[in-house]
């Protein structure tokens, strides 16, 4: 038997074309390092990024268990899993040892680290520590884009106490925002979507949005309630002189898109209102797996599409994307 193992991967290209290639692992797998063949994956806008890096792309995957390391403790054969943006910490410094691991020193996060997998592939090998098992009864399809997209809208909304009693402003009706509204009503917040037109009303009131404000050409916001809570999901950044009178005093402000450029807003409206600007990235590996628990137990699944996963397939679904043509959320299928 060969002392290695070889699958498929996609991989960023200069031309923008993703182009299929090989990772090789070993085939005796060591500590908890578990390998996982995958079923699924989503496609989220940060992979856009590096379409044109020499990197296997994609970091929402959900595969199936094939083999497990040694010091492997939860995990077995024909489990299914899924892991999102971060795969590894130094698991000692205060941030680990807090339960704050996404912003360990030595993080290794997609992009940064391990670009030589990525769940746009057959196989991938991780650490059993962050995967996370999927629910019975969640697709891989509707599981995949919870890995990434799921995760940082929950975490916005769970890791920093959101209330039931809250109003819960949503600026965007896209791939995080459609996630985002259905997380804060099922728990429990009253929820104002903000959009630009009208055009997404009606899939927004659906996804159980109890109120929807179109933005365009409007010098002033008319809203039933102050906002406690705003999650901006919108790729561009809003216009604050517009937002800010619908803040409520202490209220907290969630840039949750990535994207070049400083962050600019008004400066005295701000202090005026003790209005907090809080920054994160995904959820730590605590609240991912409250979040697929959570989405379980209230049905929470994400609008997609799905697309076959070759280079063919993965590069309409990035051009999709590019163009904001995709309705909410892109998912890759193995062939």
């Amino acid at each position: 038997m060969a002392d290695t193992i070889t699958f498929t991967v996609f991989k960023g290209d200069k031309s923008g074309s993703p182009k299929q290639a090989t990772t090789t692992k070993p085939r005796q797998l060591s500590g908890d390092d578990v390998l996982i063949r995958v079923t699924a994956s989503g496609l989220c806008g940060t992979d856009l990024h590096y379409r044109t890096d020499d990197m296997v792309l994609g970091h929402e995957g959900v595969g199936v268990v094939e083999a497990t390391g040694p010091a492997c403790k939860l995990l077995k054969k024909g489990d299914r899993v899924g892991w999102g943006y971060e795969h590894d910490c130094c698991g000692y410094c205060q941030q680990c040892l807090t339960g704050n691991e996404t912003y360990c020193p030595q993080r290794a996060m997609y992009a940064w680290a391990d670009r030589d997998q990525g769940s746009f592939a057959s196989h991938a090998v991780w650490r059993e520590a962050f995967l996370f098992k999927i629910p019975d009864g969640m697709s891989d399809e509707d599981a995949a884009p919870l890995q990434c997209g799921g995760a940082t809208v929950f975490n916005a909304l769970h890791a920093y106490n959101a209330q039931q009693t809250e109003t819960v402003g949503i600026m965007g009706v896209g791939g995080l925002g459609h996630l985002a509204i259905q997380f804060a009503a099922k728990m429990g917040c009253r929820v104002i979507v903000l959009s630009g037109t009208e055009s997404k009303k009606e899939e927004a009131m659906r996804l159980g949005a109890h109120e929807f404000i179109a933005t365009k050409d409007q010098k002033k916001l008319k809203v039933s309630h102050l906002l406690n809570r705003l999650l901006v999901t919108t790729s561009a950044q809003p216009d604050w002189d517009q937002l800010l009178p619908i803040m409520a005093p202490g209220s907290s402000i969630h840039p949750l898109s990535v994207t070049d450029g400083n962050f600019v807003i008004p400066y005295m409206p701000l202090i005026a209102n003790a209005i907090t600007i809080q920054g994160s990235v995904v959820a730590s590996r605590y609240v991912h797996q409250r979040m697929l628990d959570f989405a379980a137990l209230h049905n929470i699944k994400p609008v997609v599409q799905t697309f076959p996963m070759t280079e063919d397939g993965i590069k309409e679904a990035m051009d999709r994307l590019e163009e904001g043509k995709i309705n909410f959320r892109a998912v890759l299928k193995p062939q």
